[in-house]
């Protein structure tokens, strides 16, 4: 079976609370440890904006009010392989941003243990991984300029 790549979502989830731009990270516990945006794999019949949709109930059990797909994609390579996804190395990703109103966060226990919602450069400090510390960047400079 020849190596492939999962097609996945990656999702900046942003709030504004007393006039404060937040973004939500998860503290990962599956597969590996670290900061991390809420992200997931399409289904087999599913549009990447289903995914984003099912991945932030999922993760989150918040609801978005607004979408935005933005022109980022990538892929990156599993730092080992895993047993719950034979024959794939990696996952591609393409780039949401999600608006919700401030609501309780119920996380997946089973991928996460934790959350926070940070201003930018805390988050950005925070997050483990490059692709997604510039996906934070990429929505940050994208809401900041049309709140100008």
């Amino acid at each position: 079976m020849k190596p492939r790549f999962r097609k996945g979502v990656f999702i900046v989830v942003h709030k504004i609370e007393n006039g404060k731009l937040l973004y939500l990270i998860l503290k990962r516990n599956l597969h590996w440890s670290g900061w991390e945006l809420p992200k997931g794999g399409v289904e087999k019949f599913e549009t990447r904006k289903m995914a984003v949709r099912r991945e932030l109930k999922e993760e989150t059990g918040l609801k978005p009010l607004k979408i935005k797909r933005h022109n980022y994609a990538g892929k990156y390579l599993y730092p080992k392989p895993l047993k719950d996804r034979p024959g794939i190395i990696g996952q591609t990703f393409s780039l949401y941003s999600v608006e919700v109103k401030a609501g309780k966060v119920h996380i997946d226990r089973t991928e996460d243990k934790d959350y926070k919602w940070l201003l930018f450069p805390e988050a950005s400090k925070k997050l483990t991984w490059k692709d997604q510390k510039e996906s934070l960047k990429i929505v940050n400079n994208w809401i900041t300029s049309r709140l100008k």
